[in-house]
């Protein structure tokens, strides 16, 4: 949804070309869901371009700290603080999804190209960590140090 409302539904890209999770998928459903994904992604050649954002803890989709470097599309629990950072979209916190379906780090990894975004003074702690520090789980964004094309 945030995606739609924010991206897709202001610029001129066919819906075809569009392919996000789907995060509103029954529970029961969502391994094969996550399994299908990685498959569509493969059968189409890999992904050429991805356009990530960087959360102030330094995850990347919703990668979180900890989140392995070899993972690949999953469900994952969200940490507090992203969910605090997302409130803004929901009437309260408890409104908040405690659960995402995110690509993983090994399926970015394998983009061809990749943009990280980040906006406001309150990511430049953060940026600076993943840029200048060494790459480590614990810090997400700091893995993509090792993609050719960032």
């Amino acid at each position: 949804r945030f995606m739609r409302t924010n991206l897709f539904d202001h610029v001129d890209i066919n819906p075809k070309n569009i392919h996000i999770p789907n995060g509103e998928i029954a529970k029961e459903n969502i391994k094969e869901h996550c399994r299908q994904y990685e498959k569509m992604i493969d059968d189409a050649g890999g992904i050429d371009l991805q356009i990530l954002g960087i959360g102030n803890n330094g995850h990347i989709g919703f990668n979180e700290p900890g989140s392995s470097i070899y993972s690949k599309t999953r469900l994952i629990n969200l940490d507090n603080s992203t969910r605090i950072a997302n409130a803004y979209e929901f009437a309260n916190i408890s409104d908040v999804p405690r659960l995402a379906i995110t690509m993983g780090i090994s399926t970015i990894m394998k983009s061809k190209k990749v943009i990280l975004m980040a906006w406001g003074p309150g990511k430049a702690s953060i940026i600076k960590k993943s840029v200048e520090d060494d790459d480590t789980e614990h810090i997400p964004a700091s893995l993509l140090q090792n993609h050719d094309n960032v």
